[in-house]
């Protein structure tokens, strides 16, 4: 009687714990949840502050500074008005632009702003702009076109609207264009605002939408995968609402170092953070749901199987999540800061997904019990449904035909690597980088028809005074440059003299406006040749501006992919190495992983450029591509080795390869097709570069489940036998 009474005790202590397991994670998202929420309103996406210090741009920003004090920190709203244009209609223009400062903050519906409590605000315009600075309004040579110039400062307009839910600027540049098109519908004008200011405006809306559609999507489509997988009407729901409290739990951590300058969050690193958290959590879930639903089969306690099969898992979860982790940490070593921030924002995501998975999720199984996985419960001593199913047939085509597989397989790979040589990975201008036509889109459209493409956001050459006129000549014989003037003292009137020239320190500042958008590819070629022809004068005249920080960008993009793409690659095969206790098989895993890398990059050269018609990628999209490909491809070959290695010590490597992929191939799959889903729903976002990284990772996870970890890494174990443990002794282990 007494030990019956112990026994049921000790079948209640499992319970028990598993319920405070949940209940404290009940509370902690209590207090991550509502500062998830708030994740937005720490971004910064601000281009200027993403060089190294020691960039010529960089350094050419700090000489700038000294001529004016406002010089860094405006960015230019510019207002197109198109129509025919007249004396009368120039000079109303003019009046508009001196008063647009004195017009009210503004929704695009007209209605007045409102505070966190609802209150309406009169809030005039002028507040956002650079106090004292010139306004501008001017027509161009055709005469069909005006363009006005608003001076933004960054400092205020990155600041919140008095609701606090978003950043000022999209909001200011809405009510300049609702005041501006209902001054063009009395003028017959149309209007479009972009500039420097309407472009970022435009970001921030793309990037307002994480919030909402982007995790509303994501959310929906691994619902419906899980649900298909699962074919049960509850048992989804578990995994999903784990990588939901992984989300936010990995959130509000983000955002207490966010908010004290600990790290550095963008747009485009939130977005990338939910689909990772989303998309890892949910294959970590995958793979313990499947475990131990394998294990129940074996174990009438639901306790002994939860054990078990956590044990089976943790090893391959916590070795594929550190190879991630540390594959974005490398992002560290970046000369760009936004690279640097996704880094840790990315290790935090997938740290959190880990702990989440491993300690809430087995809580919540054990809570339910067997019949979460009605209709199909997966019951003690019932043969399990996978060792006579599809992926039995696989394993066994594979184990008795491996060369045909491997070389086949091998064939198709090579065929689309070579086409990776093909990718366009030079730029892109902002023109080109929306997959949607915005404001700002058809506004420096519009302005290229009509005034030269840098109007407005000229190139800056600082340099000494003596050798003004020299690289005047120059930049003037450049057949990319339109007008090369210096910053003047005061304000220039036309028709009156020419006020005298700023000098500070016995430097000089010459503006030079493009012939070309300051952000086009065309613009950013011109660079190195500008500074090579000001260096030729004197070594210490340094060319800045916009485009130079887009060049700048541009190569400190090469630079970080020639770096951390090795030290990615070394990394992962140590930990390889350490996981399976062998040089072999971590250098063959390795070495599927890269050509499956470039493979997926042809593939990608092949729909860019013939399926999409994009007009190329950002040169940091290999090294994002390489980042999330590798460290989350290698997870499925870690997956299926790890077991590899079990079943080994039981049966032999080719008997243990065939049973591992007969009992991981469905849920491997299913961890990927959950994976790519998660980074395609990316391309809801207006943004091609988050299009082009969705497309890439969700191909390449579906190339490494489909093929590589599914055909070629079992063929090539079956080829090679046991000496793929080399030199561990699990080589003389069986055949």
């Amino acid at each position: 009687m007494f030990s019956a009474k112990t026994s049921k005790l000790r079948g209640r202590k499992p319970l028990w714990l598993a319920i405070v397991v949940a209940i404290i994670w009940m509370s902690i998202s209590g207090v991550t949840g509502p500062l998830f929420g708030k994740l937005s309103t720490v971004q910064e996406n601000n281009n200027s502050s993403f060089l190294p210090p020691d960039s010529e741009a960089t350094r050419a920003a700090t000489a700038i500074a000294k001529f004016s004090d406002s010089a860094n920190d405006q960015i230019p709203a510019l207002v197109l008005f198109t129509g025919d244009v007249t004396s009368e209609k120039i000079a109303a223009t003019q009046a508009f632009a001196q008063t647009l400062g004195s017009k009210l903050l503004v929704h695009t519906d007209g209605k007045l702003i409102t505070d966190a409590k609802g209150k309406e605000l009169s809030i005039p315009i002028s507040d956002y702009f650079i106090k004292g600075a010139e306004i501008v309004a001017f027509p161009s040579q055709d005469g069909k076109a005006i363009l006005a110039s608003f001076p933004i400062s960054v400092q205020i307009a990155t600041q919140l609207l008095p609701d606090g839910k978003e950043p000022a600027l999209p909001g200011l540049v809405d009510a300049i264009r609702y005041h501006s098109s209902e001054f063009a519908k009395t003028n017959s004008f149309v209007t479009h605002t972009t500039g420097f200011a309407g472009i970022l405006a435009d970001l921030f809306g793309a990037f307002g939408s994480i919030d909402s559609a982007l995790l509303l999507t994501t959310g929906g489509v691994v619902a419906i995968i899980l649900i298909f997988v699962y074919r049960s009407p509850v048992l989804w729901i578990l995994p999903l609402m784990t990588a939901g409290l992984a989300l936010t739990l990995a959130g509000g951590v983000i955002y207490l170092l966010a908010k004290n300058n600990v790290i550095t969050l963008d747009g485009q690193s939130q977005g990338i953070l939910s689909v990772l958290v989303l998309g890892a959590a949910t294959d970590y879930a995958l793979l313990l749901i499947a475990r131990y639903r394998e294990e129940l089969h074996l174990h009438e306690s639901r306790y002994d199987a939860m054990k078990i099969a956590w044990r089976g898992v943790v090893e391959p979860i916590v070795a594929s999540g550190s190879t991630v982790t540390i594959g974005l940490l490398v992002l560290l070593l970046s000369q760009l800061n936004n690279n640097r921030g996704l880094g840790p924002v990315g290790a935090i995501g997938i740290v959190c997904s880990m702990i989440t998975v491993l300690t809430l999720l087995p809580a919540l199984l054990v809570i339910f019990g067997r019949w979460i996985f009605w209709p199909k419960v997966a019951r003690f001593g019932d043969a399990d449904e996978k060792l006579s199913g599809a992926w039995a047939k696989v394993a066994a085509a594979t184990a008795r035909h491996p060369r045909k597989y491997w070389v086949g397989a091998t064939a198709v790979l090579i065929i689309l690597a070579g086409l990776s040589s093909t990718l366009n990975a030079t730029g892109l201008s902002t023109i080109d980088s929306f997959t949607k036509r915005t404001d700002s889109v058809i506004g420096q459209e519009e302005l290229l028809k009509h005034f030269p493409g840098g109007q407005g956001q000229p190139t800056q050459v600082v340099l000494k005074q003596e050798l003004a006129q020299s690289a005047i000549a120059k930049l003037k014989a450049n057949p990319g440059v339109d007008s090369a003037v210096p910053m003047f003292e005061g304000q220039y009137v036309q028709g009156q003299p020419l006020p005298p020239t700023k000098v500070v320190d016995g430097n000089m500042l010459l503006n030079v406006t493009l012939k070309f958008a300051p952000d086009s590819k065309e613009a950013i070629a011109l660079i190195p040749g500008l500074r090579a022809d000001m260096e030729s004068l004197d070594p210490t005249i340094l060319v800045g501006g916009s485009t130079s920080v887009s060049y700048d960008i541009n190569q400190a993009s090469k630079h970080d992919r020639n770096l951390i793409i090795p030290v990615v690659l070394f990394i992962i095969a140590i930990i390889l190495g350490l996981l399976l206790r062998s040089i072999y098989a971590a250098v063959l895993l390795l070495a599927t992983v890269v050509i499956s890398f470039f493979a997926t990059l042809g593939a990608c050269a092949i729909v860019f450029n013939h399926i999409f018609h994009f007009k190329g990628a950002d040169p940091s999209f290999p090294l994002f591509a390489f980042i999330f490909l590798v460290a989350l491809g290698i997870d499925y070959n870690i997956f299926l080795m790890t077991r590899v290695r079990e079943e080994t010590q039981k049966m032999g490597t080719r008997a243990g390869m065939t049973k591992a992929l007969t009992v991981t191939g469905g849920v491997i799959t299913s961890a990927g097709i959950v994976l790519a889903a998660t980074f395609a729903v990316l391309g809801i976002l207006p943004l091609v570069f988050l299009a082009e990284l969705g497309f890439a990772v969700g191909f390449g996870v579906l190339l490494d489940t489909m093929l590589v970890r599914s055909i070629l890494v079992p063929a090539l174990v079956h080829e090679i036998g046991p000496k793929v443990w080399w030199p561990s002794k699990l080589q003389h282990h069986g055949k």
